[in-house]
């Protein structure tokens, strides 16, 4: 009897059908464009459509990044005084655009998170309600026009741009909790880490390149071009992801009979349907918890670098503040590079029964937050240089491991509630990311190494009591609460 072979990514590998299959399968869709060819290479294993929907989710975080930091770079440019060249030669000053101080500064640069944790939970209903790819779609397109706004905004006064950045991260808000909605249509539990931390590394990277970009943007045109260029760029990406993705593989006009096959038999049915949301048991659930913790703990060291870095290197080592920008940038590059990698190698562990989805995810997460807290400690008592470069590289980017761990973790637990498990989650690592940077500040106000030996002490024991905590309480399996009566839904992880 004709048959056709495949391989476990819905690749041809053979075919002794020839094409009466796929005529009737192409005739039952007439709008899908079948791909047919036998052909197992590892540019068509690129191009399944999941891969796709990964490759543009990571550019689509790493645009909202650049929404995100931009300001950071472009408020030294719009509050300082500059010298410019006349013609002839001759050297000038001009003045200062804006005259704010560092109270206004700060509040200015804070005003992100006021916002983006009002809608985590919002982010995580709606992604669940009326598709993830609708709602990243939408957000990244509002975070763009406000991004054009900002720099009108900042010449109308100081309080028009505050709320701008306000609601910036209202709409940007939705974003980590909705992707999760993405995944549970089109990751397989087999490449869920995977394809998951692909996406993740694109915010990090996104941080990566901000930093450089605006500089050279805001020298090279002015600030307003800080805000302008990461705008259009993502009006372009914005175009992309509504035109290539689609929030159920049965609606995608691209993809193989194959690839929709193995999304429908590991995920179960993937069409639109209400999905229930137990709140009550969301919050009696430890292994939510543990997710939580895990979350709230590593937000916290991670954001007291992202903020303080510089400030440390050059307190502590003396570097100039060119010198420490870079090494600033140094450790989120090798956490973004990490988890292009780790994903792979922790989806491998399970996929072979190496380790079953808890044993994995808590070997990860834990063994990354006791690493951090380590090297945390070692980076504020060193005092060789290199060696405190290394220890601080190496506690931020072993933040690769835990990602890999509890970001995914709600897929692994609820699959189809998992965007609202994210917005919970994420709204306490929003949260710490708003008392970090604070805590610091009121700790550090010498400057010296003692005061940053305090606050490297308090995050290393963080980082520590989340490993604890999730390694106690964390699970991987799915949650009764999680299935409904008489469900399809079908996770083969455990």
């Amino acid at each position: 009897m004709p048959s056709t072979m495949y391989d476990e990514q819905g690749c041809y590998l053979a075919s002794a059908i020839g094409h009466e299959s796929e005529r009737r399968f192409s005739a039952s869709l007439p709008n899908r464009r079948v791909m047919s060819e036998p052909d197992s290479s590892w540019w068509r294993r690129m191009l399944l459509r999941r891969n796709v929907v990964t490759l543009l989710a990571f550019l689509g975080f790493l645009n909202t990044y650049m929404h995100r930091v931009n300001l950071s770079v472009a408020i030294v440019a719009m509050t300082s005084n500059r010298t410019l060249t006349a013609p002839n030669g001759t050297e000038y000053q001009t003045a200062a655009e804006f005259d704010w101080d560092m109270p206004q500064k700060g509040n200015m640069l804070s005003s992100f998170f006021y916002g983006y944790v009002t809608t985590q939970l919002a982010g995580g209903w709606l992604g669940s309600r009326f598709g993830g790819v609708r709602v990243l779609g939408a957000s990244v397109f509002a975070s763009s026009l406000l991004s054009l706004l900002a720099p009108t905004a900042a010449y109308v006064g100081y309080v028009s741009l505050l709320v701008t950045r306000v609601f910036t991260g209202v709409v940007q808000g939705v974003t980590f909790p909705c992707i999760h909605a993405v995944w549970s249509n089109w990751a397989p539990p087999q490449e869920r880490t995977k394809l998951a931390s692909i996406a993740y590394a694109g915010g990090f990277f996104g941080t990566v390149v901000a930093f450089p970009a605006s500089g050279y943007l805001a020298n090279a045109f002015g600030w307003p071009s800080a805000f302008y260029i990461p705008a259009v760029t993502a009006l372009v990406w914005c175009v992309a992801w509504f035109v290539w993705v689609r929030d159920n593989p049965q609606d995608d006009r691209w993809i193989t009979r194959h690839e929709l096959e193995l999304l429908e038999r590991s995920l179960g049915s993937v069409r639109n349907e209400k999905i229930p949301h137990p709140w009550a048991e969301y919050f009696k659930s430890m292994p939510v918890w543990a997710i939580v913790c895990a979350h709230f703990c590593q937000n916290w060291g991670f954001y007291t670098m992202l903020t303080h870095l510089p400030s440390f290197v050059t307190d502590t080592l003396n570097f100039d503040i060119e010198k420490a920008a870079f090494l600033a940038a140094l450790p989120f590059l090798v956490m973004s590079v990490g988890l292009f990698f780790v994903g792979s190698f922790v989806d491998m562990l399970r996929e072979k029964h190496i380790f079953t989805t808890t044993q994995v995810r808590k070997i990860f997460n834990c063994g990354a937050s006791v690493g951090q807290a380590i090297f945390m400690v070692a980076a504020a008592r060193v005092h060789d240089s290199s060696l405190c470069i290394f220890s601080i590289t190496a506690t931020i980017g072993l933040g690769a491991l835990a990602w890999a761990a509890f970001s995914v973790n709600p897929l692994d637990i609820a699959p189809k509630q998992a965007s609202v498990i994210m917005g919970i989650s994420n709204t306490f690592g929003t949260l710490a990311g708003i008392f970090s940077p604070t805590v610091a500040g009121y700790i550090v106000r010498d400057k010296t190494r003692a005061e940053w030996r305090i606050v490297m002490d308090i995050a290393a024991a963080i980082y520590a009591s989340g490993a604890v905590f999730y390694g106690v309480f964390a699970s991987g399996d799915l949650q009764p609460w999680a299935v409904k009566p008489n469900s399809d839904q079908n996770d083969a992880t455990k």
